[in-house]
């Protein structure tokens, strides 16, 4: 079983930055690592993911402004947050994707206006 902890979220005025870290208790080599968010009343959605190869894929909303990047040797999964808005507020969680599906418990995100 693979334990995922996130770091790096906080408090953040619209326009500003912050950057994601989720720490993996075993090896991410060749696995297909996700970041995803869920605000109060939405439904969890995918922000960004990238593959083993480092592919990547993100959601529209995020597109240009977010960048996920891995640093296997660390087992660890990050996402730069660039240009801030309210809508980004929300509790971020790292995902194992494949091969099998772990969780990590979230970090929260606010972007006050």
């Amino acid at each position: 079983q693979v334990q995922l902890v996130e770091s790096g979220g906080g408090l953040v005025q619209a326009g500003g930055s912050l950057r994601l870290s989720c720490a993996a208790s075993g090896n991410i080599f060749g696995a297909t690592m996700g970041w995803y968010r869920q605000a109060p009343g939405k439904q969890r959605e995918l922000v960004a993911a990238i593959a083993s190869g480092g592919s990547t894929n993100y959601g529209d909303s995020v597109k240009g402004r977010f960048t996920i990047s891995r640093d296997n040797a660390k087992n660890t999964l990050y996402l730069q947050m660039n240009s801030l808005r309210p809508e980004d507020t929300a509790v971020y969680y790292c995902k194992q994707i494949f091969p099998r599906p772990y969780w990590g418990q979230g970090t929260q995100v606010t972007v006050s206006s």
